[in-house]
């Protein structure tokens, strides 16, 4: 691999060629190759530079262009690469010394700019290549989001989710070729939608309105928002949990005991560069897991099939531990050799053989040693009472 740059990425607006500036120009017309989605490769001046093709999936490419390193090569891109772009992609593969990069305004400066939105106040999601819930920890009143999407069938994808979400009331306005000559803007409501067909490339900006549940900010989510069997850590208790996990950006979190996989989604939603993996034994508690993780966009968690010690094997060193089920002996044995000295770990326990593990794990280790006791009021005939559930002892500390 050769430190002296060889791949030029050149960022393409739909305007083509009467977009870029000087520099860029230039490279492209001392290319001796140029590789490119077939609509960028359309738009290109005359140059005199072979044109390639690049391939589905993206990640074929890669190869490719890797053949002709140290020649002259531009990649087209479209708008600013380093935005839910190729840029990130390239630069990790070939390293940023090799490269050379002339962005252009992405698709969301041109959206804001057609919006009249603050950008740096927008949520800005690439969802060309991602689920649409990935949008629902943003659905609220007030919210600006602009999403890039897949090709022009989404935006019908995109209407009906909100509609489905409770968000139908929502203000849509999708934006098609934004600064090219066919440049095209519908305004419509969710639920009622208008104006279609609509054609790649295309990008939708979303106020969002409706009675649809908001997902809020804060540890311990409604349980009503999760999927479950009966097996979950309930809110109250889930948010004296993760208060305890203390979760911190770009973390990594081991779930134990999955159960409905209500923490290991709520570490998830903290921060957007955490990363979780949740241990569960039984195939149907994956999928519904699996199902409360794309609900609530978090659809990035890692769910693997297995009982701890041995499920854990290969897995990334974690920052924090949490056993929600399974708690044994031997368990804490296991993550006592896998884990470094000081990782956090939380335990919680209802049956007395766990609450003895988790006092000897104090008397050992420290930390904290918590009985966490709570009642609901329900109806007792015409009056009311307390509903006891069981105590739950919680241990939390670094081992």
């Amino acid at each position: 691999m050769t430190e002296t740059p060889w791949i030029t990425i050149v960022g393409l607006g739909e305007d083509g060629p009467d977009g870029l500036a000087p520099a860029s120009l230039a490279a492209l017309r001392s290319a001796e190759i140029i590789m490119g989605p077939p609509r960028h490769l359309t738009l290109l001046p005359d140059v005199p530079a072979k044109r390639i093709e690049w391939p589905v999936p993206f990640t074929d490419g890669l190869d490719i262009l890797e053949e002709f390193s140290g020649r002259p090569v531009v990649v087209l891109a479209s708008g600013d690469p380093f935005w839910f772009g190729a840029g990130t992609v390239l630069a990790n593969r070939f390293g940023r010394e090799a490269l050379r990069v002339f962005p252009g305004p992405s698709t969301f400066s041109r959206a804001a700019a057609r919006m009249g939105w603050a950008l740096e106040k927008t949520v800005c999601l690439g969802l060309h290549a991602a689920p649409l819930t990935r949008m629902r920890p943003y659905l609220h009143k007030g919210a600006h989001l602009m999403v890039t999407l897949r090709d022009g069938a989404a935006v019908a994808q995109l209407c009906d989710y909100l509609a489905d979400t409770g968000f139908g009331a929502s203000a849509v306005t999708v934006m098609e070729a934004l600064g090219g000559p066919s440049e095209r803007v519908t305004e419509m409501q969710a639920d009622t939608p208008s104006g279609g067909p609509w054609s790649h490339p295309v990008c939708a900006a979303i106020a969002p309105s409706g009675s649809g549940a908001v997902v809020p900010s804060c540890s311990g989510l409604p349980d009503a928002l999760f999927e479950t069997d009966g097996v979950m850590t309930k809110r109250a208790v889930r948010a004296m949990t993760l208060s305890a996990l203390a979760t911190c950006p770009g973390e990594v979190l081991w779930d134990i005991g999955g159960g409905s996989g209500s923490v290991a989604v709520e570490w998830l939603l903290a921060h957007n560069r955490c990363d979780a993996f949740t241990i569960e034994p039984r195939a149907d508690r994956i999928a519904l897991i699996r199902a409360n993780a794309a609900a609530l966009g978090a659809d990035r968690l890692n769910v693997i099939e297995g009982t701890a010690p041995e499920a854990l094997d290969g897995l990334p060193v974690p920052d924090a531990v949490f056993i929600g089920g399974g708690l044994t002996a031997a368990l804490l044995e296991a993550l006592k050799e896998l884990l470094p000295s000081g990782t956090r770990l939380v335990a919680n326990a209802v049956t007395m053989e766990a609450e003895a593990l988790l006092a000897g794990l104090h008397a050992e280790k420290g930390g904290d040693l918590l009985r966490l006791e709570l009642s609901s009021a329900k109806a007792l005939g015409t009056k009311r009472s307390w509903d006891t559930a069981y105590p739950v002892v919680q241990w939390s500390g670094r081992l």
